[in-house]
């Protein structure tokens, strides 16, 4: 008699048998066929929770962010103060949320979630609480240590998604971030018209982060089965020995270093843009705020809805590919913007107004940066119509690289480590964000408002050929 050996399910496919016979192989050919195609399509019923839950979330963290700087100048706080409260969470990001992403690949992800829902809730009720510029401080390193509300619920994501559709599930949360980055600041400005009391937009993002924690306790169902988890005899690492295991290997290193990098350029434009088109173009807080908006549009419209056929399309690699390119151009069409202030730009208007306007966070970290504002003889449409068109390229690109090199990077480890590399990831993008502020704010005051964007365009073009290089040569096989 004929032995048959019986196959099995292989733990990311959703059906499709391996190690089956020759016949049985011919005879299930349409049906994998089958299988395969309906694999292409995200199940957004099993997305949609996770994706309101991270909306929630990211709008109690962008009502507070536009306002930290305010909160520190509330207690008197001298520029290096205040940069301390703005550099608290990302630094202490960097500790806690690798540490916190290995804990959920044991215990699994709704546990930490909750985990990091609670704290975050905590930190904003210190922060509206807070009589002294220490608890200010202090709520932050708290939120910034077991604040991995983002990561883990990109890691769960992963679980519920094919390599196929995975780089759409994670450009959700990035389109949460930016709704979020649209509708919070909205939020936070309204209520300090309501009622002139910082205290209120901290009460109002606890709310929200209250508000998470409800939605994870009902509508979160588990994404990891304890079966697929790390097994517990095997060594917990804290967040900088996980950083530096994950550093040693091979593909993630690269993918880690192409995340900070792109994130460093990145970050460096978004925390100078404000002082670069008040230089530039005379733009107040009022017209920044409608260039981020426009950011955010973009944004949304990226990663919410072509994201997902453009991976499946071309893969994740050439996405990070094309993305740097126009990351690139957009830094380098903003760098060419010529001084000449908007139609409706008054020097004389723009002076009293900074007169009351408090020090920016790049500005805290450094120190004053000087400005000198563009006369009113020269007022037209050409600058403030190149800023508009370097956005686009610029927003797009920023809406594909995260979600693309996220991606990429969990499908060069296995399932269980999942939250542990995505929190390895999260922790360099803090990196970037705490340091990004420092250098470019150096390089503005010592070389220009254009010095920054130009050095961040010919750094990501260099970026770019980098990665078509790597790719090139790199083997980014899938587990």
């Amino acid at each position: 008699m004929e032995k048959r050996t019986l196959g099995k399910r292989h733990p990311a496919s959703t059906g499709i048998i391996y190690g089956v016979d020759n016949y049985s192989l011919l005879n299930s050919q349409h049906t994998y066929q089958a299988q395969g195609m309906t694999e292409e399509r995200l199940d957004f019923g099993r997305v949609l929770p996770i994706f309101v839950l991270v909306l929630v979330d990211v709008l109690g963290l962008t009502i507070v962010l536009p306002l930290l700087h305010l909160y520190a100048a509330a207690f008197n706080a001298n520029a290096f103060q205040i940069g301390l409260v703005a550099a608290a969470f990302p630094l202490a990001q960097l500790i806690g949320v690798p540490f916190m992403g290995a804990l959920s690949d044991r215990y699994g992800r709704k546990p930490l979630l909750l985990i990091s829902q609670i704290t975050t809730y905590l930190s904003f009720v210190m922060l509206g609480l807070a009589g002294s510029l220490e608890i200010v401080i202090l709520s932050r390193v708290i939120d910034g240590l077991f604040g991995a509300n983002i990561a883990t619920a990109q890691a769960a994501l992963s679980d519920i998604t094919s390599e196929k559709t995975r780089t759409q599930a994670l450009g959700l949360t990035g389109a949460a971030f930016g709704i979020g980055f649209i509708l919070g600041p909205l939020i936070a400005f309204a209520a300090l018209e309501f009622r002139d009391s910082l205290a209120i937009p901290a009460f109002i993002a606890a709310s929200y982060s209250l508000l998470s924690i409800i939605l994870t306790l009902v509508f979160f169902k588990e994404t990891l089965p304890r079966e697929q988890r790390k097994p517990s005899l095997e060594r917990l690492n804290s967040g900088p020995l996980l950083i530096a295991q994950m550093i040693r290997r091979p593909n993630v290193n690269l993918l880690l270093i192409l995340m900070f990098a792109q994130q460093f350029i990145f970050f460096g434009f978004e925390s100078l843009l404000g002082l670069f088109t008040l230089s530039r173009l005379g733009m107040l807080g009022q017209g920044n705020a409608i260039v981020f908006i426009v950011v955010g549009v973009i944004l949304v419209t990226v990663q919410g809805r072509m994201i997902g056929s453009w991976s499946r399309k071309y893969g994740d690699e050439k996405l990070i590919q094309a993305a740097l390119v126009l990351l690139a151009t957009g830094l380098l069409l903003i760098a060419i913007i010529p001084e000449q202030p908007h139609p409706l730009y008054v020097r004389q208007i723009v002076e009293r107004e900074l007169r009351t306007q408090t020090t920016s966070s790049t500005e805290a970290i450094i120190g004053d940066i000087s400005i000198t504002l563009p006369n009113d003889e020269n007022n037209g449409f050409v600058g403030i119509g190149l800023l508009l068109i370097a956005v686009v390229p610029l927003s797009i690109g920023a809406g594909l690289v995260r979600p693309s090199l996220n991606s990429l990077m969990t499908k060069q480890v296995e399932a269980h480590e999942y939250g542990s590399v995505l929190s390895v990831s999260t922790a360099f993008v803090s990196m970037a964000n705490a340091t990004a502020p420092l250098v470019g704010g150096l390089i503005f005051q010592q070389h220009g408002a254009s010095s920054p964007f130009l050095l961040g365009g010919v750094a990501m073009t260099i970026l770019s050929i980098s990665s078509i290089i790597i790719v090139r040569f790199t083997n980014f096989s899938t587990i």
